[in-house]
């Protein structure tokens, strides 16, 4: 990179970026110390310093005494200085989530929604969770920086559902337009299996590994991928997709589930799965064998996946998850001589989180990278009450 006489506006925001990263890279840190991390003179450093903290992204801590001269100053990240939302709009409940800078959770809620729900329906439990969430934080809407919605289906880069077949009336919404009503922020859509994905190698089980499939399995069954630790959504926001496939078994999966005899009347589709893994667990013949043919058929589409990407983890979650003792033994036994080689598999710690804390993760990705992006202005906090 050159670096020329009229770059010098350029040059101070790199530097910035560079202090901001070292200031967020550990506990609080004095100046001769971030100098050396942000690879800067003293100088300069306690210059963009005092910028920092005067734009409110930096606060001073209490100053550290020592035997002889002045007391150390030592600076920290304001991760309060903004918020980020995640929602997670599934079938049957509507979550929403919001995080400080550093990723913690500062408020949380949730409300219930029918399967059958249409689009009017569904979006006024969205627009009852996410008040909800913020005033569990404490946090005004003008306080977040970014929003994040996950959603089943096939999502386009604009925020609009390309694809649903789970949610009634789904298709074709601009959930972005939607969400941006109600937020001075930029609003991200991605699809549920896609942000799981994120939350899982953030949280979850796939911590530090970088080729995932993640397999969300429920009333339906879904994947995300991570490629070299990046989301792969493909050209068209339909990249492992491959349920729509009539040969592999997925979309026959919860038929088996559904047929087992010892159902009560009535029974809600999400709460179907939850009975037979239970019934299998008990002994039940019947709940076995449904367990078995649901095994199978979820084994087909893993493989496939496998075969194609060969990731170095393949990680199982959704309502599934909690059934691991019951799944897992014929899962493996039907999916390995599919394989060339049988994949590592994992059981999602994170149950009906996943989504919603990928959409967080996914909104801190985008903030930090306005934080960072050299070329832009650096953004302004956002801290309650702003």
């Amino acid at each position: 990179m050159k670096i020329r006489g009229s770059d010098g506006p350029r040059l101070r925001r790199i530097n910035l970026a560079a202090t901001l990263r070292a200031v967020r890279e550990g506990p609080p840190v004095g100046l001769t110390e971030l100098a050396a991390r942000a690879g800067l003179s003293r100088p300069t450093v306690e210059g963009l310093v005092e910028e920092l903290l005067g734009q409110g992204w930096l606060s001073e801590t209490p100053r550290e005494s020592g035997r002889m001269g002045r007391p150390r100053r030592l600076f920290r990240f304001r991760a309060e200085a903004g918020h980020v939302l995640g929602i997670d709009v599934g079938a049957s409940s509507v979550r929403a989530v919001v995080c400080d800078l550093d990723g913690e959770v500062t408020g949380r809620f949730s409300v219930r929604a029918e399967a059958s729900s249409g689009r009017a329906e569904r979006l006024a439990a969205m627009r009852s969770a996410v008040p909800g969430a913020l005033d569990d934080a404490r946090v005004p809407a003008g306080a977040v920086l970014a929003v994040c919605v996950g959603t089943t289906g096939v999502v386009t880069g604009a925020g609009t559902v390309k694809l649903s077949v789970s949610l009634p009336e789904w298709t074709g919404l601009d959930l972005a337009a939607e969400v941006g009503r109600d937020f001075d922020a930029p609003v991200l859509v991605e699809n549920d299996c896609n942000l799981a994905a994120l939350a899982e190698r953030w949280a979850g089980v796939a911590q530090q590994v970088d080729d995932v499939v993640f397999v969300l399995s429920g009333m339906r069954t879904g994947c995300g991928m991570l490629i070299r630790g990046e989301l792969h959504r493909g050209r068209r926001g339909a990249a492992g997709e491959i349920g729509a496939l009539p040969l592999v078994g997925w979309h026959r999966a919860p038929s088996h589930l559904a047929a087992f005899p010892g159902l009560p009347p009535g029974t809600a589709p999400e709460e179907t799965g939850g009975l037979v893994f239970a019934a299998a667990r008990s002994g039940d013949p019947a709940a076995r064998w449904a367990v078995e043919q649901f095994a199978h058929d979820l084994a087909e589409g893993i493989a496939a996946l496998v075969l194609t990407v060969d990731p170095d983890l393949v990680v199982l979650g959704g309502g599934v998850s909690r059934s691991a003792d019951v799944l897992m033994e014929p899962l493996r036994r039907h999916l390995d001589p599919l394989c060339l080689e049988p994949p590592a598999l994992a059981i999602s710690g994170l149950g009906d989180q996943a989504v919603v804390l990928g959409a967080v993760r996914h909104a801190l990705d985008h903030v930090d990278a306005r934080l960072y992006d050299v070329d832009a202005p650096l953004p302004a906090p956002r801290a309650p009450g702003a």
